[in-house]
């Protein structure tokens, strides 16, 4: 069964400049103490032992739920009764930079937030680690982390060996595009802006959302790009914009455009590309021959929360392949535990066995071979990358 996309239009939204970390990077400059907070300043006493319960913040529609009754959450239920552990769950993040401005208060001062464990998206959760303002995980309580997690997502720059995060669920930055009208294969970025295109093209209009498919056209490995190879790219944006290919910059809202036509090509998730996959078959999402970024939106533990092994114990509880199967059925993201691929398969579930087969939850070796983190863009260097990118797409 098709269910709607997590990624709700603000998902994976807008950069704002004068937000975030490098904001507070400017204002320790005019006087206000650093915000980092050193390793010893962390932790605050666990009280997961003698208080059986923990407090989790995620996205919407972002968990698996029982379709008759969508008040229940199956997995989620099934581990308050495995562990005799209550979980009161909250779906009150809607916007990285907003979440972050929410919680940062509380964080810069050395204090709870209220919050064990919170999901964001890995750009946002590279501010909270350069930060301090996450703790590092027990991996003795976490077998299942240990053993499960995709190799792909295991070492990204801004937390290597993921000592601080866990990935919930991933996705592909690539390209949909419907083959049913333009009559054509996609294969590559350099294909947007053929002249049969013209007009029919968008791109996605957040910075962390964007750049890095658009480097990997140009033939840069993201995993190491310069200042220099983002202003090259932004160079090739901005011809395109002068010359008209590009419709326009959007959020999630580009499904609306693909769906009527408006659009024949654009950036795009393989989630959403999943749901629209349902009611049109001649969609299709690719990831290009240059390759295509995998991102993630991660668990993290915050400073000083007061039930720090409960929250481990459910991070690895979602690592389970027999439950990760669930809840990749469910959400249809990338999977990050490929071993709930073979849960999927045994399904007796005809439609449930299927996604097993679906490279966009279990990405197949030809297109895992083609993925890759992109390395972060620091907070020195966000200020005039942000600069440049919301000048092209008109913020």
């Amino acid at each position: 069964m098709t269910r709607t996309s997590p990624h709700a239009p603000s998902r994976r939204s807008l950069l704002r400049t004068l937000t975030g970390a490098a904001a507070l990077g400017t204002l320790a400059g005019c006087g206000v103490p650093a915000a980092y907070v050193e390793p010893g300043d962390r932790s605050a006493k666990d009280e997961s032992a003698a208080d059986r319960r923990l407090t989790w913040a995620n996205w919407p529609l972002y968990i698996d739920t029982d379709d008759d009754d969508p008040g229940r959450r199956p997995t989620l239920e099934a581990f308050e009764k495995h562990t005799g552990i209550s979980v009161g769950y909250t779906e009150e993040i809607n916007d990285n930079d907003e979440f972050f401005g929410k919680i940062s208060p509380s964080l810069m001062n050395h204090q709870r937030t209220g919050r064990d464990l919170i999901v964001i998206s890995d750009w946002m959760c590279a501010r909270f680690v350069r930060l301090g303002w996450v703790q590092r995980m027990d991996r003795s309580r976490q077998p299942n982390v240990a053993e499960h997690l995709d190799p792909l997502l295991r070492s990204p720059a801004f937390d290597p060996g993921r000592r601080s995060t866990v990935p919930w669920q991933s996705g592909i930055t690539g390209i949909a595009y419907d083959r049913r009208r333009l009559g054509r294969e996609i294969r590559g970025v350099a294909d947007l802006w053929a002249s049969d295109l013209k007009g029919r093209v968008t791109l996605l209009s957040g910075l962390d959302e964007a750049f890095a498919l658009l480097m990997q056209g140009d033939g840069v490995d993201i995993t190491r790009w310069t200042t220099a190879d983002f202003h090259r790219v932004c160079d090739r944006v901005e011809r395109e914009v002068r010359r008209g290919q590009i419709r326009r910059f959007t959020g999630n809202d580009y499904t609306k455009d693909l769906v009527s036509g408006d659009v024949l090509a654009c950036q795009a998730y393989s989630g959403d590309v999943i749901q629209l996959q349902a009611d049109n078959p001649d969609i299709r999402f690719v990831v290009p021959e240059e390759g295509a970024e995998l991102w993630s939106d991660s668990l993290m533990i915050p400073d000083r929360a007061r039930h720090k092994t409960n929250a481990e114990r459910l991070i690895d509880y979602y690592y389970r392949p027999e439950v990760a199967a669930e809840l990749a059925a469910w959400v249809n993201y990338v999977c990050p535990v490929p071993a709930a691929r073979e849960v999927l398969a045994a399904s007796k579930d005809k439609d449930t066995a299927a996604l097993a087969d679906n490279p966009l939850i279990f990405p197949d070796s030809t297109m895992r071979g083609r993925l890759a983190v992109a390395r972060d863009i620091t907070s020195a260097e966000r200020l005039e990358l942000a600069k440049r990118w919301n000048t092209i797409v008109g913020l």
